[in-house]
């Protein structure tokens, strides 16, 4: 693990000095690649989806774990998009002139080696690697094992570029010790490594959490809201709640509560209560919203439960203060969203509500690094330190203070 370690740090001091045209070049080139060798990249993904469906993985994670032609395709756009950034290094973030003629710059530069922990997406290895590339960062992954033939693969194809770019390999890699004694050994490697980002399940996150003596920027659970406010449009309210819940609900940025009005509830849930059964959805909901819809009945434990399915809990509020106050004590902090056409309203939701990301009359899918515009992300930071949110090529750097000086000397 050291002497691997040791590899990844010494590989960070020329990956940290690349210019933008050979890290766009690379980053293009790798792109490339992933969609000319699409083949041998599926064909090592069947292996992980065999092994899952073996295995009884759930549908939510097989679903993540799926690569297709258009997946790839998707990672090799992402990839380009990474590559069209503005340059995240070297920018100038502040500057002044002291009293005693000092020049002083705040300037960003690197983190430099970035532990990163995730699971079941393999699209994660090739967007990882790439915005951590762009960043001028070198990255150690560790993938979920049961995405094990997919990542390999994905790596491979990135470090032959690397190799052919005349680069080190090492700035990405996949921890050699994939175990959860692997794990652990490297969240200590604080000479190292400069920071861990754990991205998956709730046990994971706090197993690195408790035990890292590197930096985290944690990528908690999702637990999203949605808020209908009894001034919210009709017409806008069964398609968002309807894309928030079912368009993917096995990821973090699926709506997980629907909080209503009890103004608006007797005119809306009824043709929820279709939209939802049409999509199969299976419903928990309050004993308000009982009186009105069939559902099965919501415990206290279901609102601090991320279901990662077709499941939703359904509660009627009597005003945005019992939403605001139900979020903050169930909510993780991921995003959490508004429907309503009152300015003040929706106004006191976005400046009240404690999250990484808040909206108003949108769905809470968009929480995410491509939709962003970012290219993609790390992941989604809950952290309020230094990085919250889609995690992108910004939030991978640091800065330092360049001092310009003529002779000066301190009385």
């Amino acid at each position: 693990m050291q002497a691997f370690l040791e590899e990844a740090k010494k590989s960070s001091r020329t990956i940290a000095n690349l210019s933008t045209a050979i890290k766009n070049k690379v980053l293009n080139e790798m792109a490339d690649a992933l969609l000319n060798h699409c083949d041998f990249i599926i064909s090592h993904n069947e292996k992980d989806m065999s092994n899952a469906k073996l295995n009884n993985l759930d549908e939510a994670l097989l679903d993540r774990l799926l690569l297709t032609g258009d997946r790839v395709k998707a990672m090799s756009d992402a990839i380009k998009q990474i590559a069209s950034q503005t340059e995240p290094v070297g920018r100038i973030l502040d500057g002044w002139v002291t009293k005693d003629g000092l020049n002083i710059q705040k300037v960003s530069i690197p983190i430099g080696v970035i532990g990163i922990i995730y699971e079941s997406r393999p699209n994660v290895t090739s967007d990882t690697a790439a915005l951590c590339f762009k960043s001028g960062n070198v990255c150690v992954l560790k993938g979920g094992k049961e995405a094990e033939h997919s990542n390999k693969a994905i790596a491979v194809v990135l470090r032959e570029v690397l190799a052919k770019n005349k680069l080190p390999e090492q700035a990405i890699s996949l921890l050699p010790d994939s175990t959860r004694e692997g794990v652990a050994k490297l969240i200590k490697q604080d000479k190292y490594v400069d920071l861990i980002v754990p991205r998956g399940g709730e046990a994971l996150i706090k197993f690195v959490s408790e035990n890292s003596s590197i930096p985290v920027i944690k990528h908690d659970k999702g637990l999203c809201h949605i808020y209908v406010d009894k001034d919210a449009a009709p017409s806008k309210i069964i398609d968002i709640v309807i894309n928030a819940k079912c368009q993917r609900p096995g990821v973090c940025n699926s709506m997980e509560t629907l909080l209503i009005h009890e103004q608006i509830a007797p005119y809306i849930l009824h043709g929820l209560e279709d939209a939802f059964f049409e999509q199969g959805t299976i419903i928990k909901a309050c004993p308000e919203t009982l009186k009105l819809i069939k559902a099965i009945p919501a415990t206290t434990e279901d609102y601090d439960t991320e279901y990662l399915a077709n499941i939703l809990n359904i509660k009627i509020v009597k005003n945005c203060d019992e939403a605001i106050s139900h979020i903050q004590k169930h909510g993780s902090g991921h995003s959490e969203s508004i429907l309503s056409e009152n300015y003040t309203t929706v106004n006191k939701f976005l400046n009240e509500v404690d999250a990484a990301c808040v909206y108003a009359n949108a769905s809470t899918r968009f929480t995410d690094g491509g939709a962003f515009g970012l290219g993609a992300e790390v992941g989604i930071s809950t952290n309020k330190l230094h990085s919250r949110g889609p995690m992108g090529i910004n939030d991978l750097t640091t800065f330092k203070y360049k001092i310009y000086g003529s002779g000066q000397i301190r009385n």
